[in-house]
């Protein structure tokens, strides 16, 4: 259930060198394009709970028309952008307050790093 277009690698502009002839077309996959329901959808299960598994999961698929992947895909990403959006929060409160954090050379880490962060109730 993949859509892919065309061959990646190849030149259209100029012949194809030895190590290309004769082998297999290396095909990308297209970007998913989320439709606005369906989006609206997926953010509003989300609220509810970060994880959708099981047949919670294969019955939001097939309401919004998409396949199991692409929704368990986009959690994973909504989840990801969920944990940067509350390490972003959680520095701007600390930095509000006087309290400076280490700066980190990758925030996508922070699940390593939540042991170490100092949780502020405000």
């Amino acid at each position: 259930g993949l859509e892919l277009s065309h061959c990646v690698g190849t030149n259209p502009l100029g012949p194809a060198g030895p190590w290309r002839s004769g082998a297999p077309c290396k095909m990308k996959r297209v970007r998913t394009v989320f439709k606005p329901e369906q989006l609206e959808r997926l953010e509003q299960e989300f609220l509810k709970q970060q994880y959708m598994v099981g047949t919670e999961r294969v019955d939001l698929a097939a309401t919004l028309h998409l396949t199991e992947t692409q929704v368990k895909v986009w959690f994973q990403n909504r989840r990801i952008k969920w944990r940067k959006q509350s390490m972003e929060q959680k520095a701007a409160k600390l930095s509000q307050f006087g309290v400076i954090q280490p700066a980190s050379a990758d925030s996508t880490d922070s699940k390593d790093h939540e042991e170490d962060t100092v949780d502020v109730e405000l």
